[in-house]
């Protein structure tokens, strides 16, 4: 018997099988094996076809039963972890309406101001943790003001992940996870927030049906059984965002633990027992998988947007994809630390939180034609990138949040030696390398939804680790990169 998970990103579907009796991943596939395009209709805008993700999920299903050689019937349950923050709206017969705004878009970021003057930021920042900013319940106040036939049509608004269940099961709901990812929870009060939905004029009726994070959320119809090759009835049992899921995947549960991923997106997600908040909403306070109504747990989590999308971004610029990230990683290296004064800021993927939402774009500032060359902009953009990691986790300890050991995955920009160790000696941490997935995090959490563990920690077991790397010896140099990178940061941002 197996438990099936999916992890359902902006660059594509991830789907894992793990075996129920010994918690190990059999098979983890992706599809579709190249990113999946953001459509921008208009500068900051990012959006993406909701049915594309259902399609594209269908096709990874078949793939992993196919290579794995199981039968869709073994499968016990389903669980879901999706790209947070972005906005899905179906009409009563769930019919998508427009495109999803998805968690990169920052049409929305002045949408909600009117909220935040009604309420005050302290009320927002005490209740919400965060800023409407540029989340969720924005673009939905977005779309009633700029596409007012469109908005009356709206049965329910959702979140990514939310969609694909609704695919599954024929239900609409959401979680507390998902509100407070859309700055709909109050934690002070323990509730939806309709404090916030009156702020902005929106009717509470548009908000789906809240269930567990992890628990029943519903069974799989029969026209979707039909569809993925799996059993009709299986229980769909648990859903969180891709953050939040990652580190549970991580096993990073209790307070004071830490996780990070570098995908299109980096991230840095602390746990904390106590609902704090930055006083700019810089870094976001969300609640994590095993928050519940009487047991605070709280994600803070640092997003920068500019990550893997700079480096892929790169890549293409100068060497289409011909050219392998290991052969690139192996022509950086020869450059030394601080990329003989090249300097990258990663920011070109629309607005940051960590500048209040401002859009600075992405530069290579101090190029010198005599002597830099690919090999140093390759090196000067992994170490722009740490170096953005390095500056938002500053953020975080200014919170009180410490970051002494983080855990990661063996996926994306962790597997650069550059990028990690640069990363790990500018903030004086050690990393600890993880083969785990998503996908496979919340086919175990699934397990424990539908009752066939017991809890998280046995679902999640003993994470097998892949290194360790440590900070540098020698770190006077990387201070000086990293100096010279803040100096250069604040001029733009002036």
């Amino acid at each position: 018997m197996y438990f099936l998970g999916y992890d359902v990103g902006s660059s594509s579907i991830k789907a894992a099988l793990v075996n129920a009796k010994t918690h190990e991943a059999v098979h983890v596939v992706k599809y579709p094996d190249h990113e999946m395009p953001i459509d921008s209709p208009q500068k900051g805008w990012a959006e993406q076809n909701p049915e594309d993700w259902w399609k594209n999920l269908q096709m990874a299903t078949k793939q992993l039963l196919s290579e794995a050689g199981v039968d869709g019937k073994e499968v016990q349950s389903i669980g879901i972890a999706y790209q947070m923050h972005g906005l899905v709206l179906v009409d009563e017969k769930m019919e998508v309406l427009r495109p999803a705004i998805i968690w990169c878009d920052s049409r929305a970021t002045a949408s909600a101001d009117g909220a935040v003057s009604m309420l005050g930021e302290e009320y927002c920042l005490s209740h919400l943790l965060n800023l409407p900013g540029n989340f969720t319940a924005s673009k939905l106040k977005w779309v009633e003001a700029n596409e007012p036939e469109i908005y009356k049509r709206i049965h329910k608004f959702m979140l990514p992940g939310d969609f694909i269940a609704m695919k599954m099961t024929d239900r609409m709901n959401t979680t507390i996870g998902g509100l407070s990812e859309g700055v709909f929870w109050d934690f002070e009060s323990n509730r939806f927030s309709t404090e916030l939905m009156n702020s902005l004029g929106l009717p509470d009726r548009l908000v789906p049906t809240v269930v567990d994070t992890i628990g029943h959320q519903g069974t799989l119809s029969e026209s979707a059984s039909k569809i993925l090759g799996l059993k009709a009835g299986t229980p769909i049992s648990y859903r969180a965002g891709d953050q939040p899921n990652n580190a549970m995947s991580l096993n990073v549960l209790k307070a004071g633990e830490v996780a990070a991923t570098a995908g299109t997106s980096g991230v840095i997600y602390g746990v904390t027992n106590e609902a704090i908040h930055d006083i700019k909403s810089r870094v976001n306070g969300f609640a994590h998988v095993n928050h519940t109504i009487d047991h605070a747990s709280i994600g803070i989590l640092l997003c920068i947007n500019g990550t893997g999308i700079q480096y892929s971004w790169v890549r293409r610029m100068l060497d289409t994809t011909e050219k392998s990230y290991e052969t690139i990683e192996q022509e950086a290296a020869q450059i030394p630390v601080g990329s003989d004064g090249l300097i990258c800021l990663p920011f070109g993927n629309g607005a940051e939180r960590i500048f209040e939402n401002k859009e600075i774009g992405s530069h290579l500032m101090g190029i010198d034609f005599n002597r830099h060359n690919k090999a140093h902009i390759y090196r000067a953009t992994l170490e722009g990138i740490a170096f953005a990691f390095a500056y938002g986790a500053n953020l975080m300890k200014q919170m009180g949040m410490e970051i002494r050991t983080m855990k990661v995955g063996n996926d994306n920009l962790f597997q650069s030696s550059i990028f990690s160790e640069t990363l790990a000696t500018t903030l004086d941490c050690t990393i600890e390398v993880f083969d785990t997935t998503g996908a496979a995090g919340a086919a175990k959490a699934s397990g424990v939804g539908a009752g066939h563990l017991a809890e998280l920690k046995e679902a999640m077991g003993k994470q097998d680790k892949i290194k360790t790397i440590e900070p540098a010896e020698h770190s006077g140099t990387y201070e000086k990169a990293y100096d010279l990178w803040v100096k250069k940061l604040e001029t733009q941002l002036k």
